[in-house]
Parts: structure tokens; C-alpha cells; sequence
């Protein structure tokens, strides 16, 4: 997508519209990612809240992003329980049976639809539809897989592997939908991130045509946008490391990649993933080489140098630092892997 900006335009001004994800780039469960609030709060920016997350009401996460310090309204949040509903409502006729697994929350966008949210696959359900709920266990994974077994169309909000909370990663709604794909062999429509539903959503509701979506995951959020042939930024305040990033496939590279969202008041051009002065990167012999160029080099410029040969060069071999200041980087970049 033509991003239409020049050379020294800010990120946040280059964009009509910033889709932001929550999980792990907003907010880490209860607590705000640190400079999060700060880079989303007292500006012009048409923001919209984009998550994977489909256990809680639009209404609900508003309150909570309000509750720590960020503009939100019921409106600004898109979540994948809204487009899972979308999706059953485009198949199926009004009063139809689906058997939900997940929390009364994405059972109220099911009914929101016209459809009738079930509990048991005894209902012979049309569809299933999978989202995370901290309660699920057996019994309802159970019901899920006897519904999907018997012919149910099966929708998945999401496949995160894993989610991000404040005491660290634990399993998401994906490792639970890995459980039914194993037991009945069947593949879920998924309509969160990397699939294109959610943020087709996102940026119809936006009105948008210079979408940025903004999040932590190369798997969902960088995949999804480039899905849509929407610009990315990859924030590294999540899941993702350097080390992904680094051997990220084709259709994972973000456009931008920085530290946080107090990137968005840096120039654009800035923070594109592309070869920098400051730093030398080459070859040789299979592995690259860093070396800086003066004792102020910056870091990160040091990664979107290196990411754009890495890219150029799918199964390098090692990162080597040809001086101090590209070996303290390097380290670094191991320690937070």
C-alpha cells in the first residue's frame, strides 16, 4: 500500500488511521507497556484498537483502556469476535444454531447477528465458533470437537499460540483450537490476525486508505497487514524478538520496526527497514557482519540495516560484530531473545 508521506514526516502523520493491536504492544494484561500512553494520548491520530483477543465485550475493553490512562470509546475497538459473528451471518440464515465456546461475550456477537449461541452439540449446530476464554476445558472442547465431527462449519476467532499477560506468555485461544484440529482433523475459518477478516473490518469502520497497523506479533499482526497490503510497524514490546525478526519468512517483514510506540513522533523514512549510514553490514562466508560507524551509532538502526540483508540472505549463518560498540549491541539483542 502507497503510504504517500515524505521524506520527514513523522510515522503517527504519514497514516489516516493507526490499527493498533492490544496484547503485548498496548498493554500486558493490568498494566500499560511502558511509554505506551504517553505516545497515544493528547494527539489528533484516528486510532482504533485491533484485537485478537476475543474474550471480553468491545465496551469492556474500552473501560480498561481508559482505566489506564488511554483514549478509547466502544467504537475504537474491533475485535475478532465481531468478525467472527460477520462471518457467520454472511452463511448462514437468521435463527441458525451455533455452539460457542468462549465467554458470553463473543455468545452476545453471535445473537448480535440474528444466530442462536448453544452450548452443547446435542443443539445440532450449524457452526461452531472458537474463542478464548480462560474457563474453557475439556467438557467444552469436547462439545466442540462431537459439533465439528458431525459437519458443524467450524470459525475460529483466533489462533494465537500463546497471550501476553503481565506474569509472562501462556497459552492462547490457539493452543486450544489446536486440541479440536487434532481431534477431528478439520481446519478452522479464523477471522483475527494473520487472516484478513478483522483488519478488513478494522479499516472499513476506519474509512481508511493509509492504514498502519502497529503491533508485537510477526505471526498475526506484521502477517495480517500484509495480507491487507496495509504498512506495519513491529514493536519490540511483545512476542517477537530480534532473533525472529531477523529470519522472519517473506510474509512477515514488517515496513517499520522500533523499540516502542515513542516511535511514532520519529521520521518515517527513519524507522523503515532499509540500510543505514551509521552502521556496515556484509557477507562473508555465510555469516553477516556488523560493524559501526562512529561510537554514537544507533542500535536500532544497526537491526534495520541488518534485517535488510538478512532478508536478502534467508539462511545466514551468525551475526558477527567486527568491533565493541556492534558486540555490546549484538549482546544485547541476545539477552532479550
Amino acid at each position: 500500500m502507497t503510504d504517500g508521506h515524505g521524506p520527514s514526516d513523522t510515522l503517527r502523520r504519514s497514516y489516516d488511521v493507526l490499527l493498533l493491536d492490544l496484547d503485548g504492544t498496548v498493554y500486558r494484561g493490568a498494566e500499560p507497556v511502558p511509554g505506551a500512553r504517553e505516545a497515544l494520548t493528547g494527539g489528533r491520530d484516528t486510532v482504533l484498537y485491533v484485537t485478537n483477543n476475543a474474550s471480553r465485550r468491545p465496551s469492556e475493553v474500552a473501560l480498561h483502556l481508559r482505566e489506564l490512562g488511554f483514549p478509547a470509546d466502544d467504537s475504537s475497538v474491533v475485535t475478532s469476535s465481531q468478525s467472527a459473528a460477520r462471518l457467520l451471518a454472511e452463511r448462514f440464515p437468521a435463527g441458525a444454531p451455533v455452539l460457542v465456546v468462549g465467554t458470553d461475550a463473543l455468545a452476545e456477537e453471535v445473537a448480535g447477528v440474528g444466530l442462536v449461541p448453544v452450548r452443547t452439540a446435542d443443539a445440532e449446530p450449524a457452526a461452531v465458533v472458537q474463542g478464548h476464554s480462560p474457563d474453557t476445558g475439556w467438557s467444552m472442547l469436547a462439545e466442540a470437537t462431537l459439533a465439528v465431527r458431525a459437519g458443524a462449519v467450524w470459525v475460529a476467532t483466533n489462533v494465537d499460540s500463546t497471550l501476553p499477560t503481565e506474569r509472562g506468555l501462556v497459552l492462547g485461544n490457539g493452543s486450544m483450537v489446536a486440541a479440536v484440529r487434532n481431534a477431528t482433523g478439520a481446519t478452522p475459518i479464523v477471522a483475527g490476525k494473520p487472516a484478513a477478516p478483522l483488519l478488513e473490518d478494522a479499516i472499513r469502520r476506519a474509512g481508511a486508505r493509509r492504514p498502519l497497523v502497529i503491533g508485537d506479533r510477526l505471526d498475526t499482526d506484521v502477517e495480517g497487514a500484509n495480507a491487507v497490503g496495509a504498512d506495519s510497524l513491529l514493536v519490540l514490546t511483545g512476542v517477537s524478538t530480534v532473533d525472529d525478526l531477523l529470519r522472519a519468512p517473506a510474509a512477515q517483514r514488517p515496513t517499520y520496526v522500533a523499540t516502542s510506540l515513542a516511535s511514532l513522533d520519529q521520521p518515517a523514512a527513519q524507522l523503515r527497514v532499509a540500510p543505514h549510514t551509521s552502521w556496515n553490514v556484509t557477507v562473508d562466508d555465510g555469516d553477516l557482519h556488523l560493524a559501526a560507524v562512529g561510537e554514537t551509532a544507533d542500535p536500532m538502526e544497526a537491526l534495520r540495516g541488518l534485517l535488510d540483508i538478512a532478508w536478502a540472505n534467508p539462511g545466514f549463518g551468525r551475526i558477527r560484530p567486527l568491533d565493541e560498540h556492534a558486540r555490546s549491541v549484538v549482546d544485547a539483542w541476545a539477552a532479550t531473545a
